[in-house]
């Protein structure tokens, strides 16, 4: 028998499980461009060659690129499995179990280059710690997500465990912003010579703190109590076929993509975009990041709310118009008529409502498509619904890492910082190109 009465401290534990993912994908979103590639003021040195492809692409991009396509293909496989598991522990947790160990290991071994100079071989060390990692992480992020429709079970409880995620998610964002300030701690107490040791330590300790949030709702939280699901009996094939029958669907997954790349070209330029075009120290980057989060959640019971009495398309909708004005504003970062810091303040507080509201409410807005299709065809299959989220969630992320890096190539330099530019007026565009799609989206009925 299911009981419907999910804990608030359950509810807190399975926001943990966020908190822990996040902490590892943005160590990897944030990090990876910075430490591979480095601005010439940061300390590092590059660490594989900036050689451009096809007129192009340079070489990062193509790596980061490879890395996500492998895993996005993965995770129908991956959701299509946890949709038919019938294990014991239920059909989400023991993936989390399993996979959770591994993301940590592979995280840390994507920033252990095999020599510390611009090698080749650091770029197929690249590429392959770097499909392990997603792979392993992909493995407890499907399971994970999908339990979610089967623990919320009415559009208010949807909404109110998505804000929980979205706290998890947003704080991921600012431990994993600190290793900077973390490998400084290394540095000095360690008299560590080389920045690059002190970065490899931090980025342990942040990855092993990460695994053990991840473990608390795979620990705590009886899937077999709580969760009201069936074992889907369709293949892959059909399933799919199934899923992308969903107009409305359709358009959600195609404003998630192209938000997503938007949001990977500010989580890959962050540090740049304080450093070269505001030419403030590295070390503010945590700081920006916390007061990001602060403001974003202030506004969580506004959204809250809102959604409730408006619905949510129409917040979502504002809030791609807002991303995109924000775009624009760091075309112009260091150029504007009053102190940089200022600047990229304004810049931080101004993202907290689009950031808060496109946190929460897709994940919520999803879980409904994936209940009312159950409703419909008599198939569990919220694995599958998550994991094509979150193959368009990976491919924007790569295109979005793979648009920044290959923007470098036009100028990441104090003094040559054209290509960081750049990145303002392609996130704008696609920002509008998200509202656009989604204004073709149907919201459900509020109940």
């Amino acid at each position: 028998m299911v009981n419907f009465q999910f804990p608030l401290r359950l509810q807190i534990a399975y926001a943990c499980g966020m908190l822990g993912w996040s902490i590892l994908v943005n160590i990897v979103g944030v990090m990876l461009p910075y430490f591979y590639l480095p601005p010439s003021n940061s300390g590092l040195i590059s660490l594989i060659p900036q050689v451009v492809i096809l007129g192009v692409f340079n070489l990062l991009a193509i790596i980061t690129s490879a890395g996500r396509l492998f895993d996005a293909f993965y995770d129908p496989f991956i959701g299509q499995l946890s949709d038919r598991s019938m294990g014991k522990l239920g059909r989400r947790i023991p993936f989390m179990l399993a996979s959770a160990i591994p993301s940590m290991v592979f995280c840390g071994m994507v920033f252990h280059p095999l020599t510390n100079t611009p090698d080749q071989s650091n770029a197929w060390w690249l590429v392959m710690t770097l499909i392990l990692f997603f792979v392993s992480a992909t493995t407890y992020i499907i399971p994970y997500n999908a339990l979610m429709p089967e623990l919320a079970h009415t559009s208010d409880e949807k909404v109110r465990l998505s804000t929980f995620q979205q706290v998890g998610f947003v704080l991921g964002i600012v431990l994993s912003s600190s290793v900077n300030n973390i490998a400084d701690l290394f540095q000095q107490s360690l008299q560590l010579v080389q920045r690059i040791d002190a970065v490899q330590y931090a980025v342990w300790s942040l990855s092993a703190a990460g695994v053990f949030f991840m473990f608390i709702p795979a620990l705590f939280i009886s899937e077999k109590k709580y969760c009201k699901s069936h074992p889907s009996t369709l293949s892959i094939i059909p399933a799919m076929r199934q899923t992308f029958s969903n107009k409305n669907f359709r358009y959600y997954i195609a404003a998630d993509f192209a938000y997503y790349m938007a949001l990977y070209i500010i989580t890959s330029g962050l540090l740049y975009f304080l450093t070269v075009l505001c030419g403030l120290p590295e070390e503010m980057g945590v700081v920006l990041m916390a007061t990001m989060v602060g403001v974003s959640l202030l506004f969580y019971p506004l959204i809250n709310f809102l959604a409730h009495k408006i619905g949510k398309k129409r917040i979502v909708m504002y809030s791609f118009v807002m991303l995109a004005c924000i775009f624009v504003f760091i075309y112009f970062l260091g150029r504007m008529p009053f102190s940089s810091t200022t600047q990229i303040y304004t810049l931080v507080i101004l993202a907290g409502f689009p950031l808060a509201s496109l946190g929460i409410l897709p994940p919520a807005i999803l879980a409904e498509i994936a209940e009312r299709d159950a409703e419909r065809t008599g198939e569990n299959k919220e694995g599958l619904y998550f994991a094509v989220k979150y193959f368009a969630v990976k491919l924007g992320q790569t295109f979005g890492i793979a648009l920044f890096a290959t923007l470098t190539l036009y100028g990441k330099d104090p003094g040559n910082d054209l290509g960081l530019r750049l990145n303002g007026v392609f996130g704008a565009i696609l920002c509008i190109l998200a509202a656009l799609v989604f204004s073709r989206f149907k919201e459900m009925k509020l109940k």
